[in-house]
């Protein structure tokens, strides 16, 4: 703690130095996974995940634990719910690490934004939100996807396999995550604006909510099947499980056999779900460099660094021409 209030300190004369030249500390979000050069030297970081029991928190997880690899004098704690709906489980870790002493900045993915919210209130040290954006005064930065703007992106290349697959009535339906929650609206609302603008039809009326597990969007996938017997030729989901899960449950359908499947996060399995003709594409999130850089982005505000309030970590749509190769990639990530 000493070792951050000297960082305070400094970084509030040099400020001054600028203020006397006539200079400016601009902000931006150019933040990079290259283990660049930021100090550091004994800082202790909080990563609270919403999972730590998915493939792609490991990512996350990854990033996070990579910056403390490439800055031997930060230490990186990550830690996660059971699961994405184990609210209160978050909430109990949230609230102990705050008050624990044992931190110097924290990096937060919220199951509930709005709790995280009242838990976050009158903090002073920096906390950083990750995946999903936290709306308070004490975030200094979010880290993470455009998730409107990539599932936009998803929506466009679904609606253009969709016709290549040769369907003539191009209708979407989604199986989206835990109603509510803000980045499960977000890619909703992308979704609908990719599918619209490229000349489908988005059936907003028909969202099913399956919580992002597998599961339930087994049972979301049948009622489709159930209410669309002609079938539907996109079906847009929230993550990769989901999507996998959807096309299994309509594997045996006729109807549904030039349906286009399209998941979110870009995770290894989707990669090979992709490759065996399982799943047709997926908007890609770069979790790994979500963890990094807002590991970093903790570090700099620490360092007494202006943080831009988005940090973009990035996205693409990886489909049958370029799931080996992103294969290859988060293998790398996870050193298999």
């Amino acid at each position: 703690m000493k070792k951050r209030l000297l960082a305070m300190l400094l970084a509030g004369a040099m400020c001054a130095s600028l203020a006397a030249c006539g200079g400016t500390n601009t902000s931006t979000d150019d933040t990079s996974t290259d283990g660049g050069e930021t100090s550091g030297e004994g800082y202790s970081i909080d990563v609270i995940l919403k999972t730590t029991a998915s493939e792609y928190w490991s990512y996350v997880e990854a990033g996070a634990k990579a910056y403390e690899t490439d800055n031997p004098g930060v230490t990186v704690s990550v830690k996660g719910a059971s699961s994405e709906t184990a609210y209160d489980e978050q909430q109990n870790m949230i609230e102990t690490d705050l008050n624990s002493g044992a931190y110097d900045a924290f990096v937060i993915a919220p199951l509930q934004a709005e709790t995280v919210v009242t838990l976050i209130s009158g903090k002073e040290d920096p906390i950083i939100a990750v995946d999903t954006d936290i709306d308070a005064p004490e975030v200094l930065s979010f880290v993470g996807t455009g998730n409107e703007e990539a599932a936009a992106m998803g929506g466009k290349e679904a609606v253009a396999a969709a016709e290549a697959a040769g369907w003539t009535e191009i209708k979407a339906i989604a199986i989206s995550g835990v109603q509510g929650d803000s980045t499960a609206t977000a890619r909703l609302t992308g979704y609908q604006k990719g599918i619209e603008e490229a000349g489908g039809t988005f059936l907003v009326d028909e969202v099913q909510y399956a919580n992002a597990v597998a599961d339930q969007a087994v049972t979301c996938m049948e009622a489709i099947m159930q209410n669309h017997p002609e079938g539907i030729a996109i079906i847009v989901c929230n993550n990769d499980d989901m999507a996998m899960a959807a096309a299994r449950a309509a594997k045996d359908n006729a109807a549904y056999a030039n349906t286009i499947f399209v998941g979110f996060d870009g995770i290894q399995s989707a990669c090979n779900a992709i490759l065996a003709g399982e799943e047709t594409m997926s908007v890609a999130q770069e979790a790994y460099d979500m963890g990094y850089k807002a590991v970093e982005a903790a570090v700099k505000a620490l360092d007494g660094e202006e943080l831009a309030e988005f940090i973009d970590s990035g996205c693409s749509v990886i489909t049958a021409d370029n799931a080996q190769e992103r294969l290859d990639t988060l293998k790398g990530y996870l050193g298999e």
